[in-house]
């Protein structure tokens, strides 16, 4: 009897049912952009928002799936007429395929495909590469650890990682309701039969059970059949905390130096007692956001950039002539939505965040054109109006790109 290994379980489960599910007639109406791999978020957390993109740029996209983020990353250096190359790697063909389709339904030219395990990668002859992502496909292997230096073994000296990976909190009720479906609904079943036992077992779980009491847990909703199976079906599948991943990226020569959005893992942004707030925001980056994931306890994934040990490639504010850069956002929309006195509100995963933004808001964000740089945009405003002290304009400025990096919206690059 033939005994199939954990890879040959999952290489079947996305041959017959790729996920995320993807068409590739929708590239000719939009542009699926996520985290991590979004170019403006590589530059400023990765490279120090110095990329310079007239240079050659290769990037790894180990485990890319239907494609999501190789489909963004290709498109955006194209966008950028940077002379990149993004190699993709997947061990299923119908995953591939779809990748493939939305790839020429754009005309990109800049992938190429590689079918295979990350596993592999040291063995592969690949090349080196200045960026790769590898979103939710550690936690699928039977050694994450083992994954992870494989990536490395293939990461340029001054390079980095855009990971995504479950998070154990946020996925309270998955895997005991994983363990009930290996019992009634082993892999010998045939895959629409567990599909339809999975179906059942939701439908009539009890209101006292931590799945059905999860309100953030939809993929077996938004995903279809795949996103269930994904979900609940998965052969081989575990989930981390922040601490546990600070260990995973450590044993292989990284370093975390970002988790996004960075307001979630802040722990003021939960606690309203301002002594324990201040407390435990004083601590370093990982302890810091240990402690918010356990506040908030209901983070699912944790999106996170690493880059080697001893580097620090996060562009800081404190140099005036960064340029601030809205992702995806039209800085003039943004501006004038924006109501004096109202504040900034985001619905973190059914946490209600708010934050004030300063008075100079509106006519800071009306400057960005991702041209300009903070000390052009302090000159621009006073051919707008009153021109503030230097000392207001900026102290201003720094607190309104807190509170929009904190969700993501605002990033930095430099002229290169």
């Amino acid at each position: 009897m033939t005994v199939s290994s954990p890879v040959d379980d999952v290489r079947a489960q996305y041959e017959a049912l790729p996920y995320p599910p993807r068409d590739p007639r929708e590239e000719a109406v939009r542009l699926i952009t996520g985290t991590p791999s979004h170019i403006l978020e590589v530059n400023h957390y990765l490279f120090a928002g110095r990329l310079n993109f007239n240079r050659p740029f290769r990037a790894l996209v180990a485990g890319g799936g239907t494609g999501d983020a190789c489909i963004m990353l290709a498109q955006q250096l194209a966008d950028r007429r940077c002379p990149g190359e993004i190699v993709y790697l997947d061990l299923s063909t119908a995953s591939r395929a779809i990748c493939e389709a939305r790839a020429k339904a754009r005309g990109l030219r800049n992938i190429v495909f590689h079918t295979g395990s990350l596993l592999d990668l040291p063995d592969m002859n690949i090349g080196q590469f200045d960026y790769i992502d590898c979103t939710g496909v550690l936690h699928h292997l039977p050694d994450p650890s083992a994954g992870m230096k494989a990536l490395v073994s293939v990461l340029q000296p001054d390079g980095g990682i855009g990971v995504m990976l479950y998070g154990q909190y946020g996925r309270s009720g998955v895997y005991p309701l994983q363990e009930m479906l290996r019992s009634i609904a082993p892999p010998s079943m045939a895959l629409e039969d567990r599909i339809a036992m999975a179906k059942r077992l939701i439908r009539f779980l009890p209101t006292t059970n931590l799945f059905r009491r999860n309100p953030y847990l939809n993929d077996h909703v938004t995903g279809g059949d795949a996103g269930l199976y994904d979900l609940l079906l998965h052969s081989c599948d575990r989930a981390y905390t922040v601490p546990e991943i600070a260990t995973l990226a450590s044993d292989a020569g990284l370093r975390v130096v970002a988790f996004l959005e960075p307001v979630r893992y802040e722990p003021s942004t939960y606690m309203s007692d301002p002594v324990i707030a201040r407390q435990a925001s004083s601590l370093p980056l990982v302890e810091r956001a240990a402690f918010a994931e356990r506040l908030a306890g209901n983070l699912r994934t944790h999106v996170f950039y690493a880059s080697r040990a001893g580097f620090d490639t996060v562009a800081r504010p404190e140099d005036t002539s960064a340029i601030p850069v809205l992702r995806d956002m039209d800085a003039a929309k943004l501006a004038g939505g924006l109501q004096p006195g109202a504040p900034l509100v985001a619905n973190l995963d059914g946490f209600p965040w708010r934050a004030q933004l300063p008075a100079l808001a509106p006519r800071i964000i009306a400057q960005f054109d991702g041209r300009r740089t903070v000390a052009e945009i302090y000159t621009s405003l006073g051919a707008q109006g009153a021109l503030p002290q230097w000392e207001d304009f900026y102290a201003q400025f720094e607190d309104l790109y807190v509170k929009l990096n904190g969700v993501n919206h605002l990033l930095l690059r430099f002229r290169t």
